[in-house]
């Protein structure tokens, strides 16, 4: 079985030879930093070429911003660019490019890889929450709920008028097996807007995207940290079918989140912080996991990116146990 069709047939709760061994995200640069006194290659600095290195799945991201270059920068983190819809009127020609910028001979060989099925493509576009955030910045967006509604849907109709323009020319070259909306709209304690907000704001665009990305056999999933618990009843609504990374620290629980939602693709959910605790710490945390990973549509990975106190060594030890679970948890 390779690697697209065992994605497709896990993601279809159907049966697999095995789980896949991935790494979702990437790593922290001074993780990296400190492999590289620890025995990994000097010259790998690359996600993708780490993971091949280590021995991980070939699975690639390609993240598509709405953003063209020459598009000014936000003044500090948490901070926007613009205040009203006259600054948003000024900036619009720096956002929605023409040509959506990537590589597309480099993508044009995904496809060609991922056909052969040896390479899991994801595509991650900008969701109506994280994006209208980064212009605003963090407070006025919130405030831009209430003060300014007509801006957001203006906002978010041009975003999904441009994100279905991105899968068309994407998707000419590459068929990925799924995409990710990036938002992070909840923080440790949930949600950072309320359901009448995200039905109003949100929905209406899932609702026209989602559907071209379901006819095309794309995985719609969202990237979401914190506890998004609460938040799934909302996706399921809206049209979509997954989440990343399940945050055990924020208690997200994912044997609850299948009771509640049996049909729920689930990515990630292996709590970061005990890796670095030793072998017997991991093995109790992939047992934890191992009733969920046999109900399908799951895969487990490092909750977010592994953090610069697991050395090489102890990360290879989390490797070695997650083949081991990548078996046992097939059904």
């Amino acid at each position: 079985m390779n690697h697209v069709e065992r994605f497709a047939r896990l993601m279809n709760f159907e049966s697999v030879d095995r789980l896949p061994i991935i790494e979702w995200a990437g790593w922290w640069h001074l993780t990296v930093q400190r492999w590289h006194t620890e025995g990994l290659p000097a010259e790998l600095e690359d996600a993708a070429e780490i993971r091949e290195y280590l021995g991980l799945d070939c699975y690639r991201q390609l993240w598509i911003g709405a953003k063209a270059p020459g598009c000014p920068e936000a003044p500090g983190h948490g901070l926007g660019i613009i205040a009203n819809a006259d600054d948003y009127a000024r900036v619009r020609h720096y956002l929605y490019p023409a040509s959506p910028t990537f590589d597309h001979a480099s993508i044009a060989g995904w496809g060609e890889r991922q056909r052969r099925g040896e390479m899991v493509v994801w595509l991650t576009l900008e969701g109506y929450f994280w994006f209208p955030r980064g212009l605003f910045g963090i407070t006025p967006h919130l405030y831009a709920f209430y003060d300014q509604p007509e801006l957001m849907h203006r906002i978010n109709q041009d975003l999904t008028d441009y994100n279905l323009r991105v899968l068309d020319e994407f998707c000419s070259l590459c068929q990925p097996s799924f995409m990710t909306f990036a938002e992070d709209l909840s923080y440790n304690h949930g949600p950072m807007l309320s359901k009448s907000c995200f039905d109003e704001f949100l929905t209406p665009y899932y609702r026209q995207i989602i559907p071209d990305i379901v006819d095309r056999g794309i995985v719609p999933m969202i990237d979401s940290d914190g506890d998004i618990t609460p938040l799934i009843p909302w996706f399921e609504d809206a049209g979509l079918q997954g989440i990343l990374p399940l945050e055990r620290m924020a208690g997200v629980d994912v044997a609850q989140i299948r009771q509640r939602h049996p049909r729920w693709r689930m990515i990630g959910a292996f709590d970061k912080t005990v890796i670095h605790k030793g072998e017997a710490a991991m093995r109790a945390e992939f047992e934890r996991l191992l009733p969920t990973m046999r109900t399908g549509g799951y895969i487990p990975s490092v909750d977010h990116q592994t953090p610069p106190d697991v050395s090489l060594d102890t990360y290879r030890v989390y490797l070695r146990l997650l083949r081991e679970y990548a078996e046992k948890g097939a059904r």
